[in-house]
């Protein structure tokens, strides 16, 4: 995913896209911090399951920021905050669709055995081990709440 990230960031130079430039120059950089984070910790750098994650995080961000100016009237800073997360989006897994998140939650709560609230932890650890990057966890944790009462 590194290498991707690299590749877009010289061709969007190339193409004098600016927008392009700073959104994956900002990209680049929330991965270095997280890296030197690592370092500092005595860890290697982050993997491509980590890098993932950051990007999720990146896309909640602009999303709230996004609502954020929309509410204040400021639409044409809200319509770059979207362009962001398309450009962001685009280094991440295919989302999984709502019925395929179902599935798998059913799926991975049979696997554990969940018998009430107390295996949700469990579950959930299952899920972010087995599809980093290709679910809203937050709606899999309502579905698997519901799965498990």
């Amino acid at each position: 995913m590194r290498d991707d990230i690299a590749k877009a960031l010289k061709d969007a130079i190339k193409q004098q896209d600016k927008h392009r430039v700073s959104t994956l120059r900002l990209i680049q950089t929330a991965i270095q911090d997280r890296d030197i984070a690592n370092r500092g910790a005595g860890k290697d750098p982050i993997s491509e399951t980590e890098i993932a994650a950051v990007l999720l995080t990146m896309v909640k961000q602009r999303k709230e920021s996004a609502r954020l100016y929309e509410e204040g009237g400021r639409l044409e800073l809200a319509q770059q905050e979207l362009d962001e997360i398309d450009i962001i989006r685009g280094f991440l897994p295919k989302q999984l669709s709502d019925a395929d998140m179902q599935r798998l939650c059913a799926q991975v709560v049979h696997e554990i055995g969940g018998g009430g609230l107390r295996d949700m932890g469990r579950c959930m650890n299952e899920l972010k081990a087995k599809y980093p990057g290709q679910m809203d966890f937050g709606k899999a944790s309502g579905i698997v709440k519901d799965l498990l009462r």
